[in-house]
């Protein structure tokens, strides 16, 4: 049972990391900072980004390329254990984004997860999908 638990974990931490790609940040410098991006799948309609380094910000956004996306709602958790909620309802055409979202000060987010459809398209595109946050 425990190695079946184990193999399990492995399988979902290679998904995970194939699946997105966090950035890493280092700077406190104010204004706009990538945090991470993924591409979103026609197999699963959410997301997450990992939020490493210097995690704290005022302001978050997504930006979409590639391919139109449905975005339904974020989730923003934070290091001290609080989720926000947030509902978007936007219907993003590649190369563009969403609202500025502010979010909590109190402590340093810990992920982002957001949830979304894709289009079908004849092309079989996915959507490209970066956060960035503001200091």
């Amino acid at each position: 049972m425990k190695k079946a638990i184990l193999m399990l974990l492995v399988l979902v931490a290679a998904h995970v990391s194939k699946a997105q790609k966090p950035g890493v940040v280092i700077s406190d410098k104010p204004g706009w900072h990538k945090i991470g991006e993924v591409t979103a799948s026609f197999k699963m309609e959410n997301e997450s980004i990992v939020v490493l380094g210097a995690d704290k910000f005022k302001s978050i956004k997504l930006k979409v390329t590639d391919a139109n996306l449905d975005l339904e709602s974020l989730e923003v958790y934070y290091e001290s254990g609080d989720v926000d909620n947030i509902a978007v309802k936007s219907s993003l055409k590649a190369g563009s984004e969403t609202r500025v979202i502010d979010v909590k000060d109190k402590s340093s987010i810990s992920k982002v997860v957001f949830k979304y459809k894709t289009y079908p398209n004849m092309a079989d595109q996915k959507a490209h999908v970066e956060l960035y946050g503001l200091k």
